[in-house]
């Protein structure tokens, strides 16, 4: 969801590298940019640089222009120095999609949280609700177009496409614990919300913030709610966790999974809050004033007002279930299932 275009952070660097190319952010801490196949169009990731090589941040999404210019980069930046290790912020296809074939290639192992590991292998064998059945009910009962639905079906798997392979086994990251990478030591913020167990990196020593998908500079992350946990409050859970980055000092430099690295954290932080609370009181009013019951797919156009493409409007829907499900949670929207299984929401006020 497009959140209000910050108009007071400090951006340190104008343009991103290019296919191939590095560019040192802070000492030993490089930055690498990847293409993705969808309007968000790209991924950042990032090489934290010792003597003897490289801890990589996050892998990109696992297809042949990405393996490309990785190729580039076998030849040139890991000609002399290899990576030693692999960090996965989190399990979507654009971070851990190359992971295994990384791995596999430099015989380092692959780090990530309990929670990310486990939503991987689950996401990619469609195992434990998250298969493309479960999904497209879960969209069904909540209002989803018959036409949507039967195209959103027809994908198969999805994830697959991103993430040929997955590592068979992990180094696993805890909150609080600190790794030591790029010759200084990193802080695991753990997050909810936007995926089970995102891990965010911290180096008091460097003042940078590696953030993910938790904090973006010019879009909020997606957050949304999945057929697994159909009850769920992640919004809750990731305005919840983004407190944890308003105690980090306001001259953090933080690099963003997508877009330009940026300062001015807590400004950021202000913006996502006030962003979400927005359009949390548009869907009340909505809901107030309807003359019936409206289910999510009613509301998509609420939080969205643009067209949306069959990526779009799977998250789309994920999203306005999450913000319906943050506000029934707390009391301020009543909630209705019927005997065929569908969601609805009415005022809190009738």
């Amino acid at each position: 969801m497009t959140a209000s275009l910050p108009a007071v952070l400090d951006y340190p660097f104008t343009a991103p590298p290019g296919p191939g190319e590095l560019i040192e952010v802070a000492p030993s801490v490089h930055w690498l940019r990847m293409p993705l196949p969808f309007a968000l169009d790209h991924i950042n990731l990032w090489l934290l640089e010792e003597d003897s090589g490289f801890t990589l941040v996050d892998c990109g999404f696992g297809d042949a222009a990405t393996r490309s210019i990785w190729e580039r980069h076998f030849a040139t930046t890991l000609a002399k120095r290899p990576l030693l290790r692999i960090i996965a912020t989190h399990c979507h296809p654009d971070h851990v999609g190359n992971a295994a074939w990384l791995s596999e290639r430099f015989g380092v192992p692959v780090a990530m949280t309990h929670a990310e590991y486990l939503t991987a292998h689950a996401l990619f064998g469609q195992h434990a609700g998250y298969g493309a059945a479960p999904t497209v009910d879960f969209f069904r009962r909540h209002g989803m177009a018959a036409e949507h639905v039967a195209t959103m079906a027809a994908r198969g798997n999805p994830y697959r496409r991103g993430v040929p392979q997955l590592p068979e086994s992990f180094d696993r990251l805890r909150d609080g614990e600190t790794r030591t990478a790029g010759g200084t030591s990193w802080r695991i913020l753990e997050g909810h919300g936007h995926s089970p167990e995102h891990a965010s990196l911290h180096s008091a020593e460097k003042n940078v913030l590696v953030s993910g998908d938790m904090l973006l500079p010019r879009i909020s992350t997606n957050v949304s709610v999945w057929a697994p946990e159909p009850d769920g409050d992640p919004l809750g859970a990731f305005l919840e966790s983004i407190a944890a980055f308003e105690m980090l000092p306001p001259d953090t430099l933080v690099l963003p999974s997508h877009g330009l690295p940026f300062r001015g954290i807590a400004v950021r932080v202000g913006q996502l809050r006030a962003h979400h609370a927005a359009r949390l009181a548009e869907l009340v009013a909505a809901i107030d004033g309807a003359a019936g019951p409206l289910c999510a797919a009613d509301v998509v156009p609420i939080l969205f007002r643009r067209e949306l493409d069959l990526q779009q409007r799977y998250f789309a829907m994920g999203e306005a279930i999450a913000h319906l499900n943050h506000l029934w949670r707390r009391g301020r929207i009543a909630r209705h299932v019927g005997g065929d299984g569908a969601v609805r929401f009415r005022s809190a006020k009738r």
